[in-house]
């Protein structure tokens, strides 16, 4: 007696087990992964805000689009020093005298030049 198992003609082979050979041009194929993905620039529009030295700032973050997410924070660093400096700058701009007389509309000083008090 043989102990062989005859095959059937008429099944179909099965579709879902791997196929030699290359696959079809029409399958879609799953994307490679070779690790993260590189630096893409975000897109996040940068409205200029009036002021050169803040502006300059602004757009040193177009920067960071060119790095990796390890080189983003010099770039931060960089703009937050750079921003700092220009508040600090402002607020060491000098300001009108506070010694200085207040003018009236007609350009004289509104303060009394005499000492008298009614």
């Amino acid at each position: 007696m043989n102990d062989a198992v005859p095959q059937a003609a008429d099944t179909e082979p099965d579709t879902a087990a791997p196929q030699d050979g290359p696959p079809e041009q029409g399958a879609p194929r799953p994307p490679y992964d070779d690790g993260p993905a590189g630096p893409a620039p975000l897109g996040v529009p940068r409205t200029p805000t009036g002021n050169a030295e803040v502006d300059a700032q602004v757009e040193r973050l177009a920067d960071a689009d060119h790095l990796t997410t390890d080189g983003h924070l010099e770039v931060y660093e960089d703009v937050h020093r750079g921003l700092r400096d220009a508040l600090t700058a402002l607020d060491a701009r000098p300001g009108p005298s506070p010694a200085a007389p207040h003018r009236g509309p007609s350009g004289h000083s509104s303060q009394p030049s005499h000492g008298h008090r009614s």
